[in-house]
């Protein structure tokens, strides 16, 4: 059984006041759900202009190329697009259905396949195939080991104004935008597949069997943002268990609540 503590995932929506706590029931979520997480922060750090974003920004960078070369993440990734396509295809027949908006939403899925695929099996070689980039993640793993004494052209390089970083921090992200960039989409939609639905936890547990039939691949337990309780949850494709926990501060172990927890669950 698959353990997330205290989630795999936390999704805070300031607009909506809730807050969502993920766990991945396939390893190909798990995988898109990291590559979610790690290109967000990198977006996120490459914004900065400060040295220290571009450290970060390259670090994650590295994260995300860690995880691509594992295994046939593009072909997983054009799998999934090609089952939302089919699947969306099959609602035009649909009555009462939105044509425009699903149409627009084919359109999305269809541009990202073909952007997909234009990348080509090869394209992850400008980042192997970088020395400089090699060289800074075989220190990467080292405590400190990319300080300047270890690393002085890396040093060097981050010292260029942040236009000339950028260049190089473009060129490198493009190379995988498309396939990242469809992971994000991919996600959404299968967020989006499920109505979340109120649930209660009986003294702060919850426990739940799926039918035999189901195709879950998401969780999402969905609490108020400002809640001070999280959901620990452990689980596989056939039954999952959520535990609600009362956190106070950091120098105290948090402990399952006592009390009934209403909350709101989506089997994506």
């Amino acid at each position: 059984m698959a353990m997330v503590n205290p989630a795999g995932n936390v999704t805070p929506d300031a607009a909506s006041g809730q807050a969502y706590y993920e766990l991945p029931l396939s390893e190909r979520m798990r995988t898109f759900l990291r590559l979610e997480f790690l290109y967000r922060q990198m977006l996120y750090n490459c914004e900065t202009h400060s040295r220290w974003a571009t450290r970060a920004t390259i670090s994650t960078l590295l994260e995300i190329l860690a995880i691509l070369l594992r295994g046939d993440v593009r072909g997983e990734v054009q799998k999934e697009l090609d089952h939302h396509i089919n699947m969306l295809q099959r609602f035009k027949s649909q009555p009462g259905i939105d044509s425009k908006r699903l149409e627009s939403l084919i359109r999305n899925l269809v541009e990202s396949r073909g952007q997909v695929s234009a990348i080509g099996t090869q394209y992850l070689q400008p980042l192997k195939e970088s020395e400089f980039l090699r060289a800074i993640q075989h220190r990467n793993s080292i405590p400190g080991g990319t300080c300047e004494f270890d690393l002085p052209e890396y040093n060097h390089w981050l010292r260029q104004p942040y236009a000339r970083r950028e260049q190089d921090l473009d060129r490198w992200i493009g190379a995988i935008r498309p396939l990242c960039d469809a992971v994000v989409e991919v996600l959404w939609l299968i967020r989006e597949s499920a109505e979340p639905v109120d649930k209660t936890a009986i003294n702060g547990m919850y426990q739940h069997s799926m039918r035999k039939d189901a195709n879950g691949r998401l969780l999402r337990v969905i609490l108020s943002n400002n809640s001070e309780l999280y959901p620990e949850i452990s689980g596989s494709q056939h039954r999952f268990t959520v535990r609600f926990l009362e956190w106070s501060t950091i120098e105290r172990r948090a402990v399952q609540t006592g009390h009934d927890v209403s909350f709101q669950l989506a089997i994506c």
